[in-house]
């Protein structure tokens, strides 16, 4: 079977953000960038750190804005400084939480443009612009800047953290894994880059080595923030496997070396959680939102206050979100993701399906949208094109609890009982306490669909790999795309390009796809036939009538044409192997 590339994702509120290069301390400027380098202090180790591709921490970084502002005070044509700014200033606002960093970072590194033009061979500030566009998730931005240093000098190292980021972004994890893999013919055995091939390696499901991966970085990790950082991995490894009381040991950890490091506080919260420590997790949400007030941490922390049946603190968490995200979008930072899953399920579903079609139309085709605009088109009313996504994100392989939830509940709806018991056990094997609201639905749903009648149909588990199926397609006027053209590649498995390839529509059915699920559909999943968790809303055979074809737009469907040359092979989802 083959192999799909993708990021470690440990949960899908939280996504990228902490666990990507930016939090892992990614800049983008070498040792000596900017002029002299500054006197030893907490400036020149954050210079050295960051030359390493290691974290620095906010203190040293705050140091080092200082001193290139002196420095640029007195000097102001001096490219690279301002390059060395604008990069800290990426850093030092995804640490602390403070997006008012950005427009002062664009505001330097257009300054470096200015004096030494990309076409002469400003790398530095080119790689700082892709950096500040992987904060903001512009994730196109990041590819197209990303590409052209590596286009010009393909053997600095420094390119491929910020070009592995914006694939993953886009969902072109083939393509990731092709620059973690030159990242560590380049940059072999340091601990940022074992770091990678850590959430390369759990990402395909590879939990043993991702483990002995993360340890050797640890191992290799030099500074305190560096060493906060290798421990907090080895706790989303472990909470990932559904081991928390582990994982709060990593997090402690982390947290004695760097006592504000927000990842780990978050983490932490949600393993205690999990452990049935109430009150200490929702101590630790609440440190983590002081320390960086992220709307993701707003929307975990209230799912936990409705767990407890504590309405009131939960209604007051959630408002928090829509309130972060404005800030965060004020500064250009792009939230949609997060504001399309707290729509989905505390606010307007339908305004969800609209934020997230958008998302999936420029180009952010990733598990995490593909399995949030599943499931919005689910709370909307539309589970029959809501299983197009969900079987997008649940690919052989990619292991997310959540993303299993998600797809069980849309085939119960669809009275698909056996892919349904399937993968709502599924995302309890892999994280019995995957989240502290979801988990216990997915049992409660397991009890009512039950066990299978005795001397039932084969496969009432959904097992049985489905059997390649051929679509006759319409007619159509338009001519077909050709796939280097496509940006997107190949297809996935059997059954996967079977969706439908139109714009949204507000038209589309939203009565309910239970009552829909009668008659042949319904009948195909008791038999175990395969095929019975395809989409069939659009058939005309369902419960006899025809419907309206459903109009969001299939996930394979190309990137847009905007994200630059690449030559990379162009997004193929499906790698030959690992």
């Amino acid at each position: 079977m083959k192999t799909r590339y993708a990021p470690n994702i440990r949960n899908a509120v939280i996504g990228t953000l902490v666990a990507g290069g930016l939090v892992a301390g990614f800049l983008v400027f070498g040792p000596g960038a900017g002029g002299p380098p500054p006197a030893s202090g907490p400036a020149a180790r954050a210079m050295l750190a960051v030359g390493a591709g290691a974290p620095a921490s906010p203190d040293d970084l705050s140091a080092l804005v200082v001193d290139r502002e002196r420095w640029l005070r007195a000097r102001p044509a001096d490219e690279a400084s301002w390059a060395v700014l604008g990069s800290a200033y990426v850093e030092l606002g995804t640490l602390v939480g403070e997006w008012s960093y950005y427009p002062r970072a664009e505001t330097a590194l257009k300054r470096s443009l200015e004096e030494l033009p990309a076409a002469k061979g400003n790398a530095d500030a080119q790689l700082g612009m892709a950096a500040l566009a992987n904060a903001r998730r512009d994730y196109a931005t990041a590819k197209r800047w990303g590409e052209k240093v590596r286009a010009r000098t393909p053997k600095r190292w420094t390119a491929y953290p910020v070009l592995i980021d914006a694939y993953n972004g886009l969902g072109d994890y083939k393509a990731a894994g092709k620059a973690a893999e030159r990242l560590q013919a380049l940059r072999p055995g340091a601990a940022p880059t074992l770091a990678r091939a850590a959430q390369m390696y759990a990402g395909r499901g590879r939990s043993e080595d991702a483990a002995a991966t993360a340890h050797e970085a640890m191992t290799r990790a030099r500074t305190a923030a560096e060493r906060a950082a290798a421990r907090f991995r080895l706790g989303e490894l472990a909470w990932g496997r559904g081991e928390p009381a582990e994982a709060v040991g990593h997090y402690d950890t982390a947290l004695r070396t760097d006592a504000g490091h927000h990842p780990s506080l978050a983490g932490r919260a949600r393993a205690l959680a999990a452990l049935g420590r109430k009150d200490e997790a929702m101590r630790d949400y609440t440190a983590a939102l002081e320390k960086r007030p992220l709307p993701e941490y707003a929307l975990e922390a209230g799912e936990l206050y409705e767990s407890l049946g504590l309405d009131g603190d939960a209604r007051t968490q959630y408002q928090v979100v829509p309130t972060r995200a404005a800030k965060a979008q004020g500064q250009g930072v792009n939230v949609e993701l997060v504001l399309g899953r707290y729509e989905a399920d505390h606010g307007d579903a339908h305004s969800a399906v609209r934020r997230l079609t958008m998302e999936w139309e420029r180009g952010h085709r990733s598990l995490e949208v593909a399995d949030a605009l599943g499931w919005a088109l689910y709370r909307a009313g539309r589970a029959g094109e809501g299983l197009t996504y969900a079987k997008r994100a649940t690919e052989p392989n990619m292991r997310n609890p959540l993303f299993s939830y998600h797809r069980g509940e849309i085939e119960r709806a669809r009275g698909l009982d056996g892919p349904a018991r399937r993968h709502l056990a599924e995302a309890l094997r892999i994280n019995p306490y995957f989240s502290p609201l979801l988990a216990p639905r997915a049992r409660a749903a397991l009890e009512k669909l039950g066990e299978p009648a005795a001397g039932g149909p084969e496969d009432v588990w959904g097992e049985a790999e489905p059997l390649e199926l051929t679509r006759v397609e319409p007619e159509s006027d338009a001519e077909p795309e050709s796939e280097s053209e496509s940006g997107s590649g190949g297809r996935g498995r059997a059954g996967e390009d079977e969706e439908p390839t139109t714009g949204p529509s507000e038209s589309a059915t939203s009565e309910s796809d239970r009552s829909r699920s009668s008659g042949s559909e319904s009948d195909r999943s008791r038999s175990g036939l395969p095929g019975s968790d395809s989409d069939s809303s659009s058939s005309s055979s369902d419960s006899g009538r025809s419907e309206p074809s459903p109009s969001v737009p299939r996930p394979s469907d190309q990137t847009p044409s905007d994200q630059g040359p690449s030559d990379q092979t162009p997004s193929d989802q499906t790698p030959s192997g690992e």
